[in-house]
């Protein structure tokens, strides 16, 4: 038996019953469950990713909760002073506020390379991209500030030890995905720009871009709320 099953693009295909069905999908050129490969691999590499992140929050929560020595205010830690004024978190602030708005752009993105206008969807990745870069930019001041008032991976001068280690390593590991989120998306938004994918006729590859960059928005609010703010 077989059962008529449409795949993202409106096509109908038939797909066997139990095992057969199961063995058919996998041996498929291009879809698995009627979901394309590329969608389906992205799906398992952030699902992946999504097990480094909780274990990396779940040591900082467990460290911090287990020394001895106070923890940081990170409220002065993370303050600038502008005009005088000494404003708590405030660069955190404008960090989060763009990468949220870079998830904005992507999702437009997403739709107009559905709708298949082309300039539209390598003009809103293009920016999506330099949101990106603007963020990593602002990160890597946050990083020189920190190193420059004495912050290391073994100690700091604000309190607990394993505050400069958890810091460095949970904020350095999303630091890398954003960079090559922004390459990623420079990469696409060329071949989109290009036309590689209207002559194809699918745009399938932005909503994969897309589905990346979402998860690396979704990752920092979990880490703004848990180590910024708590």
């Amino acid at each position: 038996m077989a059962q008529e099953v449409l795949t993202n693009t409106g096509e109908s295909i038939a797909v066997p019953d139990g095992l057969a069905g199961v063995a058919s999908d996998w041996s498929a050129d291009k879809e698995a469950f009627g979901v394309p490969w590329g969608k389906a691999m992205m799906w398992i590499f952030l699902v992946s990713d999504t097990f480094i992140f909780a274990s990396f929050l779940t040591g900082y929560m467990t460290v911090r909760m287990s020394t001895t020595v106070p923890w940081p205010n990170t409220s002065e830690v993370f303050a600038l002073t502008i005009a005088g004024q000494h404003i708590p978190l405030v660069l955190i602030a404008i960090m989060t506020f763009v990468l949220i708005t870079s998830s904005g752009t992507m999702a437009m993105a997403v739709n107009f390379g559905y709708r298949g206008d082309r300039k539209k969807t390598a003009m809103l990745m293009m920016a999506t991209a330099v949101l990106g870069a603007m963020f990593v930019s602002m990160q890597a001041f946050e990083w020189t500030k920190l190193i420059l008032e004495g912050v290391r991976p073994w100690g700091n001068p604000f309190g607990a030890a394993q505050f400069g280690s958890t810091f460095f390593m949970i904020t350095g590991f999303h630091g890398l995905h954003v960079s090559v989120g922004v390459i990623y998306l420079s990469i696409v938004a060329f071949k989109v720009w290009r036309g590689d994918y209207a002559r194809k006729g699918n745009y399938q590859i932005v909503e994969i871009t897309g589905l990346y960059w979402h998860f690396v928005d979704l990752v920092w609010i979990f880490i703004f709320a848990l180590f910024y703010l708590w």
